[in-house]
């Protein structure tokens, strides 16, 4: 069972704004760029990273999404209480 993730994400408003945040990553835009450009998240300094965390410490439809993800995966919108997340997983750990 995966203990702890590793993730990147960018957080904006809408799920539109999301989806089509999500397009331009698919046509080769890289994460981090998107996510210093658009991401309200103070992580966008970072280019979205969030490093590794393990269940418990992030919102539960964050967290639930993250960790059924693959590595190099990019999620389709998430939305929580702070507004709709793209998430790129970058590694697991067992």
């Amino acid at each position: 069972m995966t203990s702890m993730v590793k993730a990147s994400h960018l957080l904006v408003k809408t799920e539109e704004e999301a989806l089509k945040i999500k397009k331009e990553i698919e046509n080769g835009k890289e994460f981090a760029v998107a996510a210093k450009e658009v991401s309200l998240c103070p992580s966008s300094n970072n280019g979205g990273d969030l490093g590794y965390f393990t269940k418990g410490q992030m919102v539960k439809e964050f967290e639930d999404a993250a960790f059924s993800m693959n590595v190099g995966e990019v999620s389709n919108p998430v939305k929580t209480q702070f507004g709709y997340h793209l998430i790129y997983l970058t590694d697991k750990q067992d």
